[in-house]
């Protein structure tokens, strides 16, 4: 974390517990950087917080716990109260000079922290049906999820990526027919596509290599005989395809988990056990229930249908119970806003089974229009009419993918302006952020060998105290992202940093052979800059390019 706000939260909370005679903890303390310098470098509204309880009128809280803010103790050169109660500090240079050396030694390390704890977080993302292509909705669910997990992983947290694989489903079965119909069409022999099926060119190109690898030997069997062949068949190279095209775009996952093992393993009949041990379940109209409406759902669901099928439900009780048994005490789960509905019985559930309150977190992801010459791009898996996330990665490159989609919340919608993302220009925000590590790598080069510095003194002037406030910032960045569970705040982030940079880099003049003691503090000061945007643009998968 951040040395200086922290030094400056736990002062605050100090002075406000003394002066207002209140328990006050650091966390009770929220602070930001000071937009104008008029204004100092941070700025509290505690006073304006606290003054309630207090029984004070704001501006009288903030000027009692002014009267005893020890400003040497942090480094702080004064401490005003602004409009109705704002206190604004304003810091010695040097102690925001300090965190030059900080990020230098570091190196990649610079923004970890522990403030996860180690906390064992399970984050299961995409999780698409093998049955087709990703397609931008699944696009956007990978960046984010991705992003979190960095973020996660940076700010101390344990965590596991993992990949839930549909594959015990109709769906499966109707992937298997379409394959089927596409094989026999290779073969010369009349076959249609299942109305119900998938009519992607992928099941073509699929049933093509089938054809070449297995000759044609099916086509002679009955349908029915035929059938588990070309579900495995198709399904491993569905999943293949999934794999290659989420390790371009830079996602992994840690875990695979097939929803079919789960009733190999016998783990689906173990959780129907419990919840019948519990009295959780009971049968009515040929079928089997669980009691969802006693734990918080608008009715009671069903678990295995009067035929005998089991719904995706009941597979779904029985993996989040085994993700929960792995030792992951807080399950992460992102899903598609066609989802929503489902999140009350799913917690339910696993109210019902016994596992703490809250363990199951569902973040929404919304979909995202593709906007191309200002027309949107209609997708469907099933007509075969889609774009898919290799279309996007071939048309704007994966950084521009993964910038313009996790720039946005999971939970609002969003259009994907791939004209915009295509620009080699200062209107296209990845260009813009990209071009500034560009330039820091620049300078770099061109400065070559310089001495290292014991002093930074010379690092003064408001557009690089901007820099220093914002590269002191970046640990806290990645620890609200991660907590939050929202990385669109390391994108805001990353567009503040390159602007800052931009502008400091445009009326600069860092590297001075006629002030080579000025010229080496300059230097090391983009060096930290270059440390930081590199490490942020990881936090969210996209590349640092030395050169553009």
């Amino acid at each position: 974390m951040s040395r200086i706000e922290d030094q400056l939260k736990e002062e605050f909370a100090r002075a406000a517990a003394a002066a207002l005679e209140l328990p006050v903890t650091a966390g009770d303390i929220e602070l930001s950087l000071s937009r104008d310098k008029a204004h100092g470098d941070y700025a509290t509204n505690c006073a304006m917080k606290l003054a309630k309880r207090a029984g004070l009128k704001p501006r009288e809280a903030a000027e009692k716990i002014a009267a005893v803010f020890a400003a040497d103790s942090v480094n702080a050169e004064k401490l005003e109260i602004a409009g109705p109660g704002f206190l604004n500090v304003f810091m010695k240079h040097d102690s925001l000079q300090s965190v030059i050396p900080a990020v230098l030694a570091a190196g990649s390390q610079w923004g970890c922290s522990d403030s996860g704890h180690g906390e064992r977080i399970m984050v299961e993302f995409v999780s698409a049906n093998p049955t087709g292509d990703l397609h931008p909705g699944h696009a956007r669910g990978a960046a984010i999820g991705d992003s979190l997990c960095r973020m996660m992983k940076k700010a101390g947290y344990d965590v596991l990526p993992e990949y839930y694989i549909n594959d015990a489903g109709n769906q499966i079965n109707n992937m298997a027919k379409s394959l089927q119909a596409r094989y026999l069409q290779a073969c010369g022999i009349d076959a249609e596509v299942p109305e119900d099926g998938y009519h992607g060119a992928d099941l073509i190109q699929i049933a093509a290599r089938m054809k070449e690898e297995e000759g044609t030997k099916y086509a002679d069997m009955p349908k029915e005989e035929s059938l588990p062949a070309f579900r495995a068949y198709g399904l491993q190279a569905e999943i293949a395809k999934l794999k290659a095209d989420l390790d371009e775009f830079r996602v992994h996952f840690d875990v695979w988990t097939s929803e079919q093992s789960l009733y190999d393993r016998g783990l689906v009949r173990d959780a129907l056990d419990v919840l019948r041990g519990m009295g959780r379940i009971y049968e009515a109209d040929g079928a089997l229930w669980l009691r969802t409406a006693d734990f918080g759902d608008d009715k009671d669901r069903v678990l295995i249908k009067s035929d005998g099928a089991y719904t995706y439900f009941t597979s779904d009780i029985a993996y989040h119970l085994d993700k929960y048994n792995r030792g992951y005490t807080k399950l992460i789960d992102l899903w598609g806003a066609d989802h929503h509905g489902y999140i009350a019985r799913v917690q339910a559930a696993l109210t019902a089974l016994g596992l703490p309150e809250n363990t199951l977190e569902v973040e929404i992801i919304q979909m995202a229009r593709l906007i191309k010459d200002g027309q949107e791009f209609k997708m469907s898996k099933r007509s075969g009419r889609s774009v898919a996330l290799r279309d996007l990665m071939d048309e704007a490159g994966v950084d521009a993918v993964r910038y313009f989609f996790a720039s946005r919340a999971a939970d609002t919608q969003m259009d994907f302006d791939l004209d915009m993302a295509t620009k080699r220009s200062n209107e296209n925000p990845v260009y813009y952020a990209q071009y500034a590590h560009a330039r820091m790598c620049s300078v770099l080069e061109k400065a070559g060998e310089t001495t290292g510095c014991d002093k930074y003194d010379l690092i003064n002037t408001e557009k690089e105290l901007t820099l220093l406030k914002l590269m002191n910032e970046f640990p806290q960045v990645i620890a609200d992202a991660a907590a939050s569970r929202m990385p669109h705040k390391m994108v805001n982030y990353i567009a503040r940093f390159a602007q800052a940079f931009h502008s400091y880099y445009n009326e600069s003049k860092i590297v001075d052979p006629g002030n080579p003691e000025q010229s080496a503090q300059r230097v090391a000061l983009v060096q930290a800059c270059e440390i930081t945007l590199k490490n942020a643009l990881d936090c969210i998968g996209v590349s640092a390019p030395e050169h553009m």
